[in-house]
């Protein structure tokens, strides 16, 4: 799909439903123009910016193949994460690349804004006003060698850009959770839910499911310059397919910043729901989906406005006021 930078309708593609990759949309921003040059042209660049602070990163021996994930008893991970500085972290990336210890480096969901100054407003992958009325987004760089991340979701929707080297994206929708077999809530490798499938080596007798998945699946090959957008809760495996890599994205949500996160939904209805008669459960359906998911007004619509309460459309105010009563009644 090819589109003009500043043209683009993000909503409208994120309404849509469906993972769209938008072509060298990107491909003039300086960063792109450096990583042509080479890995040490493209860190060197980075350099300009880097505000001094240590940076969260992941190190993985080079058995993990690039692959952070858990360790083989899931008591733990598989790689050390710790803060150091960024000329440490591209240290690490130049002695694999001139063939020495070949250790897997990641730093990953870095606030661009807090850790590099200035790099956005010269790399301006998403323009001012593109996202108007969809909230605030946060923009974030993704750094390190030949690096995997585990099949996973977020709970916002994503433009993804790669600056530097190439992405492959490997997205599943919602619906496969099943088929993907989650693992735990916590600990997490980066801070999401993964996918426990192996996606090199799938063992079909603990997840055959994950054919079912596969058959479902879309694969974006993105080059640098390239956009990918998609949905919030769309499940994506990221390869980082070349000696040094760097890619931009943005979250953001279309509702505004006083919507809490359905995160603690979710929770505290394993708390109170899911150990429940599957009879109760049925009728709790109905009610979630008649207060929840259907249509915002209906439950009000017939109530004078006076009496809607919790049931009048939210602003700040009544968010604030609802969550008063949530956290009361749970401090019970």
């Amino acid at each position: 799909m090819g589109a003009k930078r500043g043209e683009i309708d993000f909503a409208a593609l994120i309404e849509a439903g469906q993972p769209v990759v938008l072509k060298a949309v990107a491909t003039d921003l300086p960063l792109v123009e450096a990583g042509r040059q080479g890995a040490d042209t493209a860190m060197a660049y980075l350099s300009r910016f880097d505000a001094g602070r240590p940076v969260v990163g992941f190190v993985g021996e080079g058995g993990i193949g690039g692959r952070f994930f858990y360790n083989d008893h899931l008591t733990g991970m598989n790689y050390v994460a710790g803060r150091a500085p960024l000329a440490e972290y591209f240290e690490r990336i130049r002695a694999g690349i001139a063939g020495g210890e070949a250790s897997s480096v990641y730093l990953g969901s870095t606030d661009v804004d807090t850790f590099f100054p200035g790099l956005r407003s010269e790399n301006p992958v998403v323009a001012t006003g593109d996202l108007a009325g969809s909230g605030v987004p946060l923009a974030s760089l993704w750094i390190g060698n030949r690096t995997t991340a585990a099949a996973h979701w977020d709970m916002s929707n994503n433009i993804a850009c790669p600056l530097v080297g190439r992405r492959r994206f490997t997205l599943f929708p919602p619906d496969q959770v099943a088929n993907l077999y989650p693992g735990p809530l916590e600990p997490t490798p980066g801070g999401q839910v993964v996918s426990m499938v192996d996606f090199i080596e799938p063992d079909y007798n603990r997840h055959p499911g994950f054919r079912d998945a596969l058959n479902v699946a879309q694969v974006a090959e993105l080059d640098p310059g390239d956009i990918l957008v998609y949905p919030a809760l769309w499940w994506h495996r990221v390869e980082a397919l070349d000696d040094f890599n760097v890619m931009i994205n943005y979250w953001w949500n279309a509702v505004p910043a006083f919507v809490d996160t359905p995160m603690t939904t979710l929770l505290h209805a394993m708390l109170s729901l899911r150990d429940r008669p599957e009879g109760e459960k049925r009728a709790w359906r109905e009610l979630f989906d008649y207060y929840v998911f259907g249509p915002g007004e209906r439950a009000g619509d017939h109530l004078p406005p006076h009496a809607r309460g919790a049931l009048a459309t939210l602003d700040h105010t009544a968010a604030r006021r609802l969550r008063a009563q949530v956290l009361q009644r749970m401090n019970r």
